[in-house]
């Protein structure tokens, strides 16, 4: 892959895997049995990306994933869209560095094969199977059903040899071959096809899974869309087909990844009335905005590759053109500077349209996003399924109240970002703004709670993620000294361990990011070297045990029975033979994927290369072969050679910490990332906050609003130097006052409840899985002396389930970073008193380690009054 996967799509690839393992296990076994399974993941997750590491897997195999290749692999990748299939093509050779573009075929009207090729994916779309399709001339499947006629029409026109049910039927009755039909958008054909529509969709989709006619039904349906229970429903209700465990991504950790905008603005009139051009104006100001905002990132960052961001403005289905033309007239009087031909349209006709006095031009979808020049995009409807153009970050919907799913279908579409990650410390950069002259207030919550669940077939909110009614932009205070920033950037945030982390992958990686930045020149030489001194003194401390497993690599046990036919009788003795070349090889391939296949490679070299007494440098090379197979064979070296990758990865981390954080901020995401693959959380460096939106008006149960408090001091602020609270509860407030009027108090901050790099957060384990807890308050006080120290507040009940364990991370954490903080306390009201627990006092942190009740602990005399 060209791309290091996200540590849940590392895990869907896994579990995809599994089940194309035992599907095809399931299909050349006695029974032949058809298997069926769906990948769920919100849009955006990167499911295109997920498919080209399973396909290299299918194809060539993959040892990091334990998985051989299946040589008889075909793939049929079908969709609605030829469009889309061309988009999805392009992105499995953008993403793969195994998959050739002449493993990448479209199935067009001239294909005509008896097979599908193995190693290939082929790409069908529902008007390839349609009735007009020269695909299909020559087998009526509606004559076949109503007949039950089992045979094919003798007669083929344009002296095809072959329709495409042929082929799909001889690909599936050859038992050389596996075929795997792979649904994008699995949604899209799974309703119940009606009579008076035989040929839509539904019927071409069910008639590909289930068979028709003589053509068998598909082996192995595996069905990827963000909303698969449709899908699912139809399998259950498949005859004779086994359905396997379904594959879900989990939305929380997509969205973590920084993949997808944490931020969604609704912009909305705030009196009835007609402000279609005042919001146009709005919108067309923002995405100015936003263009000076991403070049002056882009000139920062020093990156060639700066973001173009696009306006999509959504009309009607039946639009005015003239309309349309002054809409575009006030958008060039709001942005002067952007070029008459950056506008284009997406609409049906596929021709050049005419708007007013503007001409303006078709294009295509999966086109956009490279097609930089287009800055306004003119769309209806949702602009086909599985689109998206991450730099689309304003819309401006003209869409009417009761058009919501056509907008939120299009918001949907928008929420990747540009770059692939998020933009560290900026709210401004990892949002999508869309605004709505049609709505109000109460129309556009429905809206906000679809954009809150991303689409997906759950019925709960994406984690991380806000939708925003006119939020106002908060900036870096100008009161706030520069020693409070300064201690700001040295407090330690931590992550998410990684469950299947390989710490010699890991440096393997550090050494290759290090090496590309100069930092370290030969850094993967200097890694390897060390590595091999690992192992040498392993193969010392673990002689004996090495020498067992080396005989046990190199003799072949067997029995000989033999049978004494005038007796019957029967005697077994035992055989010994030594191993060949391709056992040996066998066993050292095993042993790689322990060590790490690289490591393995080099440190055989090393051998080989020391090896004096070898007959030819073959010899030298298949005896430290077998070496090697032995010592993977030793549980012990391979967790002694990860201990001592941990080791250097994190001592290399630190020595070259500073000059990491002068690199640009996509450099700094590599090496966040690389820190990350640990199976232990692992601290990291915040960033100064840029931006961020907040809401200053909060709306009660009864539908009034309320403005919120405003306080001074906070590291952001508008304009006035206020910062809006809006408090979980009222004691929250009165933590705030207090601290506020402590001596010495300096600025306080409302860490981010969010996965952003300027959100400090802290490691705890629930039910046997590591989460992230963000305390509330940060606060910053001066000494007498003038140095700065910051103090962790953080308010929470004891009523929730998680309220224990995320004590016991605080304490665990206080007790791991004794100087980076003054005070580290939890506070909870309890009989409508404040109670607190200092975190950084040695018996509390026993007392918490070894507690059953949070409740009972800020009862006990461990605990005091806060005040």
């Amino acid at each position: 892959m060209k791309f290091t996967l996200k540590e849940y799509q590392d895990d869907a690839v896994r579990e995809v895997l599994k089940n194309l393992r035992r599907a095809a296990r399931d299909w050349h076994g006695e029974d032949r049995d058809n298997t069926a399974f769906s990948l769920t993941a919100t849009t955006g997750a990167g499911k295109t990306v997920m498919a080209a590491a399973a396909f290299e897997a299918l194809f060539h195999g993959d040892d990091d994933y334990d998985f051989e290749a299946d040589p008889g692999a075909v793939v049929i990748w079908f969709s609605d869209d030829p469009a889309l299939n061309e988009q999805t093509r392009w992105r499995l050779m953008e993403a793969s560095d195994r998959l050739r573009h002449t493993d990448l075929v479209v199935v067009e009207n001239t294909f005509n094969r008896e097979k599908f090729e193995p190693g290939k994916v082929y790409f069908l779309n529902t008007q390839k199977l349609g009735k007009k399709s020269l695909l299909v001339r020559g087998f009526d499947p509606d004559e076949v059903d109503d007949q039950g006629n089992e045979s094919f029409p003798e007669m083929r026109p344009d002296l095809r040899s072959h329709t495409i049910w042929d082929t799909i039927q001889n690909t599936i009755e050859d038992s050389e071959l596996t075929l795997y039909l792979v649904l994008d958008e699995a949604h899209r054909g799974m309703g119940k096809p009606s009579k008076a529509a035989q040929r839509d969709r539904s019927t071409i989709v069910r008639r590909l899974i289930n068979g028709a006619g003589s053509v068998p039904p598909m082996p192995i349906v595996w069905g990827i869309s963000a909303t698969v229970a449709r899908f699912n429903e139809a399998m259950k209700e498949a005859e004779r087909r086994i359905l396997l465990p379904n594959v879900v991504v989990d939305s929380t950790k997509v969205q973590e990844s920084g993949l997808l905008k944490d931020t969604i603005i609704l912009d909305i009139p705030s009196n009835a009335g007609q402000y279609d051009k005042v919001l146009l104006r709005r919108g067309a100001e923002k995405i100015r905005e936003l263009d000076a905002a991403w070049t002056q990132y882009a000139t920062h960052q020093n990156d060639a590759a700066q973001v173009k961001p696009l306006m999509v403005f959504q009309v009607p289905n039946t639009p005015d053109h003239d309309d349309i033309g002054e809409a575009l007239e006030t958008i060039f009087t709001e942005w002067p500077d952007l070029p008459r031909e950056s506008v284009a349209h997406v609409f049906g006709e596929h021709t050049t349209q005419k708007f007013g006095a503007h001409t303006v031009p078709y294009i295509s979808p999966e086109r956009v996003q490279d097609a930089s020049w287009v800055r306004i995009l003119i769309a209806k409807d949702a602009i086909s399924t599985g689109w998206d153009c991450p730099r689309a970050e304003v819309m401006v919907s003209f869409r009417s109240a009761q058009d919501e799913t056509h907008i939120t279908q299009l918001m949907g579409r928008m929420v990747r970002t540009p770059l692939a990650r998020r933009i560290p410390g900026s709210d401004r950069l990892n949002s999508v703004d869309c605004l709505l002259p049609h709505f109000d207030k109460a129309k556009v919550t429905s809206i906000a709670n679809a954009l809150m669940k991303g689409g997906g077939d759950e019925d709960t909110d994406i984690p991380g993620r806000r939708v925003l009614i006119s939020p106002r932009e908060m900036k870096p205070n100008s009161t706030v000294a520069e020693g409070v920033w300064k201690c700001f950037l040295s407090l330690p945030s931590q992550t998410l361990p990684q469950r299947a982390a390989k710490p010699v992958k890991r440096l393997t990686a550090l050494a290759q990011e290090l090496a590309m930045d100069s930092l370290l020149p030969d850094a993967g030489k200097k890694g390897h070297a060390e590595m091999h001194k690992a192992l040498e003194a392993a193969r010392l401390t673990f002689k004996d045990e090495i020498g067992e497993a080396r005989n046990s690599v190199l003799t072949v046990e067997g029995l000989t029975l033999t049978a004494d036919l005038p007796s019957g009788g029967m005697t077994f003795n035992d055989f010994f033979e030594a191993a060949d070349y391709a056992v040996i090889e066998d066993a050292y391939k095993r042993a790689a994927r322990i060590l790490s296949p690289d490591i393995a490679r080099t440190y055989a070299e090393f051998l080989a290369n020391a090896n004096d007494e070898a007959d030819t440098p073959e010899d030298a090379l298949i005896d430290a072969h077998a070496e090697i197979a032995a010592m993977g064979l030793v549980e012990n070296i391979g967790n002694h050679l990860d201990a001592e990758a941990d080791q250097l990865a994190n001592s290399w981390f630190e020595d070259h910490r500073d000059k990491i954080r002068d690199l640009s901020d996509e450099r700094q995401e590599a090496y966040r990332l690389i820190k990350g693959m640990s199976a232990e959380p692992q601290d990291i460096d915040l960033v100064k906050p840029q931006s961020q939106l907040e809401l200053t008006m909060v709306r009660k149960e009864s539908g009034a609003e309320e403005e919120l408090p405003k306080f001074n001091n906070h590291l952001l602020c508008d304009d006035e130097g206020e910062f809006p609270f809006d408090p979980g509860s009222s004691w929250e407030t009165k933590i705030l006052e207090t601290e506020m009027k402590r001596d010495g108090f300096s600025a306080w901050y409302r860490n981010p409840p969010r996965s952003s790099q300027d959100s400090l957060g802290v490691a705890y384990t629930n039910a046997g899985e590591t989460r992230i807890v963000r305390p509330d308050f940060i606060f910053f006080a001066t000494q007498d002396d003038g140095s700065v120290v910051a103090d962790i507040v953080d308010p929470h009940g004891t009523h929730l389930a998680d309220a224990l364990p995320k004590l016991k991370g605080l304490a665990q954490y206080a007790e791991t970073h004794p100087d980076a903080f003054r005070r580290i306390e939890a506070v909870t009201e309890i009989n409508d008193k404040l109670r607190r627990l200092d975190l950084k006092d040695g018996e509390v942190q026993k007392a918490v380690a070894t507690a059953e009740s949070a409740e009972a602990l800020y009862k006990s005399d461990i605990a005091s009054s806060y005040r």
